[in-house]
């Protein structure tokens, strides 16, 4: 599905990302792990388009997309969230969806009609919101959503935009402690269902150790180790760049 050979990225003399080479499948859940500066949001923003890297190569489904816009990688089916939720305020729930399903099926420039013209795309939005557990809210703005809700619907949006592969940047940053199970629960039940392929950047760790597949840790922009969740938390030298234990 996707794979990153000897990524480099340098802003002036400062090396960000050092080399860094991994694979992620079909179907399967990886986290990026690694402290603050390790260049995690660097190396989701070089995969995803919106900075080019300084050398190295970047495949998606067996395509060269290192120096593609972020636009063709979408148009490709890969989407990305950020941490800090990207919305459209003014409207509803149901309305956000419904304009990625027009933006996905290429009516978008046809929007000027009444939404109602467009049946099949409330169709499959209210199936979407039903998906993430949102269709009770679907006439609210997102304002009124709690950090959690708005944390789902922000990926129901990517989902909406027919991906196949997803970049998730810390989903339950600002969702409080008691939440992040269940909106994780609901993420990555539809990212299973959609068959999906998906890197989460994620601080806790024991969402990454409940969700992923494989961890990829990130040490001073390389990739220091890769491999299942309890074998990745059993290395000594993980231990001491997550925690700071020897």
């Amino acid at each position: 599905m996707l794979k990153v050979s000897n990524l480099v990225k340098e802003f002036g003399r400062v090396r960000i990302i050092n080399s860094a080479t991994f694979q992620i499948g079909q179907s399967e859940i990886v986290s990026l792990v690694g402290p603050n500066g390790a260049g995690k949001t660097t190396l989701v923003n070089l995969i995803s388009g919106h900075i080019l890297p300084t050398s190295g190569k970047i495949e998606y489904l067996g395509k060269d997309v290192t120096f593609a816009s972020p636009y063709k990688r979408i148009k490709m089916g890969m989407a990305r969230n950020f941490q800090i939720t990207n919305l459209f305020e003014g409207s509803t729930v149901l309305d956000n969806i419904r304009t990625c399903l027009l933006s996905a099926q290429e009516k978008i420039h046809k929007a000027f009609l009444p939404v109602s013209h467009y049946k099949d795309i409330t169709t499959e939005a209210i199936e979407i919101l039903n998906i993430f557990g949102l269709s009770e809210k679907d006439k609210l703005l997102p304002a009124s959503l709690s950090e959690g809700d708005k944390k789902v619907l922000d990926t129901a949006m990517a989902f909406a935009l027919k991906s196949r592969f997803l970049l998730l940047d810390e989903p339950t940053s600002g969702v409080a402690t008691g939440d992040k199970f269940k909106v994780m629960d609901i993420i990555v039940a539809a990212i299973r269902k959609g068959k999906m392929s998906c890197l989460i950047v994620e601080h806790d760790m024991d969402i990454v150790s409940d969700y992923s597949d494989r961890v990829l840790v990130l040490s001073e922009g390389a990739i220091l180790a890769d491999g299942k969740p309890s074998d990745i938390m059993a290395q000594s030298s993980v231990k001491e760049i997550l925690f700071g234990v020897r």
